[in-house]
């Protein structure tokens, strides 16, 4: 169903993306924000769902820049590989590949970004920052808190589970206090990662239930 593309930022960098296409004519498109594991068969997944739901979605490789094509899996050794990518994160870059898969994904229709974890800072970041979208939905975004006093532009939803350890229910109420017109939601049952089924955070429950509410937000505000 996908395919894989290159874009170019504003700067010249030219980046890897992956595509997935609906079968009919698409009803939008949604810009996917990887984890610290890179455009991998989870992220492709969402893709190639989110295609089944009418959109065209794109993926940028948003580790291209230090590492190209980087993909990881999940276990205790890669994880701490991953890690290395975002010890000091370029939070400038990683916007203007995202400005640039937005306004690659314009040509489709009205625009909506997702992101998980690493992706969903970089999704309210984009919310707060760039310009073409006209939603934002983030997963378990850990620094989102120290961005919190920055408004997002484009109606926002956020997803975080109860039981995370990497973000404290502490820091969710202060983006909820600073931020209130962004949608928050948490899980009780939750993990860091609770939407990702290739990990042993994985909860199907929760995940049941944030995932449904996410594409009917987005549907609701990528309306053109």
């Amino acid at each position: 169903m996908g395919q894989d593309i290159k874009l170019t930022a504003s700067d010249g960098f030219q980046f890897g993306c992956y595509r997935a296409n609906p079968v009919d004519m698409p009803k939008g498109a949604i810009v996917v924000i990887q984890e610290i594991f890179g455009v991998n068969h989870h992220i492709r997944s969402i893709c190639d769902r989110l295609a089944k739901e009418g959109y065209a979605a794109f993926a940028p490789s948003s580790f291209d820049r230090m590492e190209p094509n980087f993909q990881s899996g999940y276990s205790p050794e890669e994880v701490q590989n991953a890690l290395k990518y975002v010890g000091n994160p370029d939070w400038a870059a990683f916007l203007r590949d995202t400005q640039a898969t937005i306004d690659a994904a314009k040509s489709v229709g009205p625009v909506g970004i997702i992101g998980f974890c690493l992706g969903g800072v970089i999704t309210y970041l984009a919310a707060a920052r760039l310009n073409g979208a006209s939603a934002a939905v983030g997963y378990y975004g850990g620094g989102i808190v120290h961005f919190a006093d920055e408004r997002p532009k484009v109606p926002t939803q956020l997803h975080f589970g109860e039981k995370d350890a990497h973000i404290p229910l502490t820091d969710v109420e202060t983006i909820r206090v600073k931020q209130p017109d962004v949608e928050v939601f948490t899980y009780p049952g939750a993990d860091h990662g609770f939407h990702c089924d290739a990990r042993a955070s994985y909860d199907k429950v929760s995940s049941d239930i944030a995932w449904p509410r996410s594409l009917t937000f987005l549907e609701k505000h990528l309306k053109a």
